[in-house]
This record gives structure tokens, C-alpha cells and sequence, in this order.
């Protein structure tokens, strides 16, 4: 799997608009296409995981501050996106 410096760095070069999460960089994944954009893609769980260590939170603090400050957080078409596993449980939109 590319590293998130990789990906960061393999984007700018495709998509040199395309948005980041600031303080999130350790969850970049990947790359995903939509329609005619090029977005970052982060590990939504990975981003709780973040928070909860960066900034103390319990698991519910940080899923309620990812669905109302970071997933929520649209800035344009090439805001990124969060991939969601399976066997999470988030709070529907």
C-alpha cells in the first residue's frame, strides 16, 4: 500500500485543486474518481482514531466531530472524500 506522502504527492500531480484534511494526514488511503473529479481519500475510521489521540476524545466525540466538522464540511467539488468499512456503525447524514 503507497504511503500517505505517495498518495499526497501522486494527486498533486493528477489533481492539483483537489482538496485536503488538514491534521488527517496519517489516514490518506488513496485516490478516488468521481464523475470527472479527483478527490483525496481518507479512512474515515483512521480519522476517529486520529482525534481520539490527537485531542483526547472518546470514540462518540470524535464521530460526532468527524460527521459535523470533517465529512459534513463540504468546500467545493474537490473536497475529499472518507471511505467507511463495513462493520462501522456512523451516524446517518
Amino acid at each position: 500500500m503507497d504511503k500517505p506522502a505517495d498518495i499526497k504527492e501522486t494527486l498533486a500531480a493528477v489533481s492539483p485543486d483537489a482538496m485536503l484534511a488538514d491534521g488527517f494526514e496519517e489516514a490518506l488511503v488513496g485516490i478516488v474518481r468521481q464523475h470527472t473529479r479527483t478527490l483525496a481519500l481518507y479512512d474515515y475510521e483512521k480519522c476517529v482514531g486520529v482525534l481520539m489521540l490527537r485531542d483526547g476524545l472518546t470514540h462518540e466525540a470524535a464521530v460526532d466531530y468527524m460527521e459535523y466538522n470533517v465529512v459534513n464540511a463540504w468546500a467545493g467539488d474537490l473536497t475529499p472524500a472518507f471511505t467507511l468499512q463495513p462493520c462501522l456503525s456512523v451516524t446517518p447524514p
